[in-house]
């Protein structure tokens, strides 16, 4: 029997070397590594940021503009027909992603605001997607909008609670509400955590560049 011959200290760091970096590859490609770093799957979203940016002051002065735009949280909701829906089955227009709840008093409170921004712009290329989060008592979100006033934006709604853990599991949101600036491709431009005035001239100037409208 002939004894088998053992790998040079060199070639065996080598391997161990070349095995990692196939692990980290594959870990990559599984979690979205690549493009989380790289922006790959974003190539618009850099300029769109770039345009944001310098206007993110005043009224709207918090808005965290990415600095290497990704792809938004994936997630699922009802859209006004009552049908469900998904981040992805709105693109091709730049969104205003915005989560409220009637046990929340700061989401209240900026909702006529919202609704104005949606009135002001709101068009074929622009949508505020006011999407509430309440579990209890369906009937109660949409009652509540009515008795204020709030009728540019439509209804969204996620009554089965799904969305509101997968983005705090994702590290996107600590509380509400959150508004995310998405644009047409489905890339996370930025994000407000807490509220803000959305029908304030700073942030009507700040969408406006979002859109490109100058």
């Amino acid at each position: 029997m002939s004894t088998p011959r053992l790998a040079s200290p060199r070639k065996a760091r080598l391997a161990l070397a070349g095995g990692l970096v196939a692990v980290l590859g594959l870990g990559a490609a599984l979690y979205g590594l690549g493009d989380r770093g790289n922006g790959g799957a974003c190539p618009l979203g850099a300029a769109t940021a770039a345009r944001v940016a310098p206007l993110a002051r005043g009224e709207v002065a918090a808005l965290q503009v990415a600095s290497n735009p990704r792809p938004a949280p994936a997630i699922a909701f009802t859209g006004p027909d009552g049908q469900q829906r998904t981040l992805a089955d709105l693109k091709g227009r730049t969104l205003l992603l915005n989560l409220w709840a009637t046990w929340c008093a700061p989401c209240k409170a900026e909702m006529p605001a919202l609704d104005r921004l949606q009135g002001e712009l709101g068009a074929q290329d622009f949508e505020v997607v006011a999407l509430n989060l309440d579990t209890r008592n369906p009937d109660r979100p949409p009652r509540w909008m009515q008795e204020n006033g709030i009728s540019r934006l439509a209804y969204y709604s996620d009554p089965a609670g799904r969305a509101l853990p997968a983005l705090q599991q994702g590290g996107a949101v600590v509380g509400l509400p959150t508004t995310f600036l998405i644009d047409p491709s489905g890339c996370e431009i930025g994000v407000m955590k807490g509220p803000a005035e959305w029908a304030s001239e700073d942030a009507l100037k700040l969408v406006r560049a979002a859109l490109g409208r100058g």
